[in-house]
């Protein structure tokens, strides 16, 4: 993996020389237009919306809209004048708690990788970090850009994650969101032993794109001189029908309980009680210490 930034990381007094690789890949499958009649490579150009001509690129100049069909031109110079002092530290500003940040700041991480002479003072700030459970806020400049970045303890790295800036999020005051008070606590209690049956240790080898592995098979299917057969789409049924919440919720655990019971003899087996619409509900730390017991009780078998 290739190295993307060189630089140091900075708490307090310390810097530790370090290293940015990418922590993901690309996996889309990517392709050309082409001309229909002989299957040439479309080219793109820039074209002048007034004029209809292609424009070069020694005529082109970046503006920036202040108002509908209104622009202010800027220079190399104007960006020159704008530009931060380039650095190659991460600076940590703040160490905050892990479950204090919202993850929709968080965008693109990378490994920070310990450079010659790093391995102890990364290994330090590693498991104080652990220890603390916490997450170091900064920031880091990469090809001339300011970014917010998050460094956290993943394994035995220490991974740093672009973030969005609180103006980059959009609140949730300007979208309506329904309040708890519609939910029955009935209802409440079953949805909850529902997801209790679904619970599963997170296994993203499980998870495949379902939609990439189809279109390679016709790509491959294709380059066989394979004739490729489309099923005719099912029409639309809109459903008319007032949505029973409380019988959806008695089939959606019986169906999880018919699973575990197939996996593991009922290891997910609900409370006859939680069928119950007016069945009294256990309390949490109960519920939570029953699974632990059992789940115990499986490793131990």
């Amino acid at each position: 993996m290739a190295t993307i930034w060189k630089g140091s990381l900075s708490f307090g007094l310390v810097n530790l020389p370090v290293e940015l690789r990418s922590a993901v890949r690309a996996d889309h499958i990517s392709f050309r237009l082409l001309h229909e009649e002989d299957l040439a490579p479309v080219k793109f150009e820039r074209v002048c919306s007034r004029t209809g001509e292609v424009v070069p690129w020694q005529e082109i100049v970046k503006g920036y809209e202040y108002t509908k069909g209104k622009f202010v031109v800027l220079t190399d110079e104007d960006f020159k004048a704008a530009a931060l002092e380039t650095s190659k530290v991460i600076d940590i500003l703040d160490f905050v708690r892990t479950d204090e940040i919202d993850p929709r700041y968080f965008e693109t991480p990378y490994y920070l990788v310990p450079a010659k002479g790093g391995d102890k003072p990364y290994a330090l700030l590693r498991e104080a970090m652990r220890r603390s459970n916490v997450v170091g806020v900064g920031k880091i400049i990469m090809r001339q850009k300011q970014h917010l970045a998050g460094i956290r303890v993943v394994d035995d790295a220490l991974v740093l994650e672009i973030m969005r800036f609180a103006n980059e999020l959009v609140s949730d005051d300007e979208l309506r969101f329904p309040g708890s008070d519609l939910v029955r606590p009935q209802e409440l209690q079953m949805a909850e032993q529902l997801v209790q049956n679904l619970a599963e240790p997170f296994d993203p080898s499980k998870y495949t794109d379902d939609y990439r592995a189809n279109l390679m098979k016709v790509i491959k299917a294709k380059l066989k001189g394979k004739k490729i057969e489309v099923a005719e789409p099912e029409g639309d049924v809109e459903d008319t029908k007032v949505v029973d919440l409380m019988a959806r919720l008695r089939a959606s655990l019986k169906q999880t309980d018919d699973r575990g019971a197939k996996r593991g003899g009922g290891k997910r087996a609900a409370p006859k009680a939680a069928a119950k619409a007016g069945a009294k509900k256990k309390p949490v730390a109960k519920a939570t210490a029953s699974k632990a017991a059992g789940t115990k009780r499986r490793r131990s078998a």
